[in-house]
């Protein structure tokens, strides 16, 4: 089969982290139920495939050839968790397999707090699980109804007290700006995360990604978004709470106690290579992208005749990568290190993005300390707008 590490044609092992990969991530795309806001590589309805998607996974798998030490691994979803327990520990046991977890290494999967019950968690740490993250969202039911998620508030609580018997790294998701949100009760779901005495969260703005049920909702003036000026108080809000519990927040969505940052996220924000297996998944090994299809019959097919499941793949310039690798490292709270910059892309960032970066000092949204360039709090409001002059020549 053709894989992205064939493709790429990286034979060489390069020892820099943004050349040679250090980090997996594998997609498991099975859900209950189809979330209405949801734009991922995800099946519902479908658990019949999950043993046949197993099998092709595997062939995928084997195309690394030889086991590929790794410092972290990642599987998201989807809904992990969808699966039970022997197709859970068949999964595990095929990661393994391929890819051994370094000393300190960080093991990251994604739940659901209403499908994680004591059995699979007790899976995950038997396989060398270390860390989980729970898509609680919001603990208000009507919220919840709105994003069309299945569980109830109480299950996340449940879920937390379930994993930290056997792990003790837990992160959540939540998410505002919902139809119908308020700020209090937004204030409400911060309040309650905290007291649930985590090591790490993840608070997204919602998006109303195209074709999906919630933007043809919008479209039709069924749900009307909240105001901008409300998103803001509430994004205002979350890093205000964090930092009065001394918390990092050490990416534009994403908070945590020192020392608990989530390693597998800071190798995509730092441009760093990455091996991805399953549907829909994206690889970047040696300035080289690929995804995989997002068809899941399509992807079995490939998988299971030797054929690549690759869909779309582009070979990025040197100058594109530095541009790519300044606009994802805007997004750390650390920012773009010059030194660190100019090692990993062999451009120096004052002459790729001179401009950019006076205009956006000058606004005061981006802070020069000579050292490293990063965003200031106002400038994170406006961080979309900040990141795209640093990606146009």
């Amino acid at each position: 089969m053709h894989h992205g590490v064939k493709q790429s044609g990286v034979n060489a092992r390069s020892e820099a982290p943004w050349d040679w990969p250090r980090s997996v991530y594998v997609h498991v795309p099975f859900c209950a139920h189809r979330c209405g806001y949801c734009d991922f590589a995800t099946v519902a309805g479908m658990d019949q495939l999950i043993d046949r998607y197993l099998d092709a996974l595997d062939r995928e798998l084997a195309t690394v050839s030889e086991p590929q030490a790794v410092e972290t691994l990642f599987i998201g979803g989807g809904t992990p968790t969808q699966l039970d327990r022997r197709q859970l520990a068949r999964l595990l046991r095929s990661i393994r397999r391929w890819f051994i977890p370094q000393a300190d290494y960080e093991w990251t999967v994604e739940a659901n707090p209403g499908t994680l019950d004591g059995d699979k968690v007790d899976v995950l740490a038997e396989y060398g699980v270390n860390r989980v993250s729970l898509g609680a969202q919001t603990f208000h039911v009507p919220l919840l109804q709105v994003l069309e998620r299945n569980h109830e508030p109480a299950d996340v609580c449940r879920a937390v007290d379930r994993i930290r018997r056997r792990i003790s790294n837990v992160s959540i998701d939540l998410i505002f700006g919902i139809p119908g949100q308020t700020l209090a009760q937004w204030q409400t779901d911060l309040r309650r995360a905290l007291d649930l005495g985590l090591d790490h969260m993840s608070t997204y703005g919602l998006t109303y990604e195209k074709g999906t049920r919630l933007w043809k909702q919008r479209q039709q003036g069924l749900v009307t978004p909240v105001r901008d000026s409300v998103e803001r108080d509430m994004y205002t809000e979350a890093m205000d709470r964090f930092a009065a519990a001394g918390w990092n927040q050490y990416e534009i969505s994403n908070f945590a106690r020192p020392g608990r940052e989530c390693r597998h996220n800071l190798v995509y924000w730092a441009n760093h290579a990455y091996f991805g297996f399953g549907l829909g998944a994206a690889r970047y090994i040696g300035g080289r992208r690929e995804t995989n299809t997002r068809d899941i019959n399509r992807y079995i097919r490939c998988c299971m005749s030797g054929q690549s499941a690759v869909q779309q793949f582009e070979t990025l310039t040197p100058e594109a990568r530095a541009r790519e690798t300044a606009a994802l490292q805007l997004r750390r709270n650390v920012g773009i290190v010059r030194d660190a910059f100019h090692r990993q892309t062999g451009f120096q960032i004052d002459a790729l993005a001179s401009e950019a970066i006076v205009r956006h000092r000058d606004a005061g949204w981006l802070t020069d300390g000579g050292e490293a360039i990063h965003l200031t709090r106002e400038g994170r409001f406006f961080a979309d707008c900040v990141i795209a002059d640093f990606l146009v020549p």
